[in-house]
């Protein structure tokens, strides 16, 4: 069950639709979530309220205005092998359906536990199925 923000600087809505689709195409592909295992938030900065911010050059990577933050919160137990090719995958997919270059895709995971998780109602779902 994966929860995805993604914020990117002046983004119409084509292109957050495109990053939606790339993330959630890829996180089922390359980890295998259920493709209805659809939890998203997706955000336009105009550049002008708030901050956005990064370093242009950070680990070598040069990165511009089109810098786009994936932040992915799901379920622990994925292997590294899993998450690069998940890496790899939402890069490729980002640029063909969002028109955003590899290199100004910033991605962050962070893995929780079953009993992390309420979908509504306040229970715990994944624990009251047994899993």
């Amino acid at each position: 069950m994966p929860f995805v923000r993604i914020d990117a600087l002046r983004a119409d809505p084509a292109k957050l639709d495109g990053l939606g689709r790339a993330v959630h195409e890829a996180l089922v592909e390359a980890i295998g979530i259920p493709a209805d295992d659809l939890f998203q938030v997706l955000t336009s900065h105009d550049g002008t309220t708030g901050t956005f911010r990064y370093d242009p050059d950070y680990l070598g990577v040069h990165r511009d205005e089109g810098v786009v933050y994936v932040d992915i919160t799901m379920r622990a137990g994925r292997t590294d092998e899993q998450k690069k090719a998940l890496y790899a995958r939402l890069a490729e997919l980002a640029g063909q359906y969002a028109d955003t270059e590899p290199r100004n895709l910033f991605v962050t995971l962070h893995e929780n536990q079953f009993s992390d998780w309420s979908f509504g109602n306040g229970i715990a779902q994944y624990l009251e199925r047994g899993q």
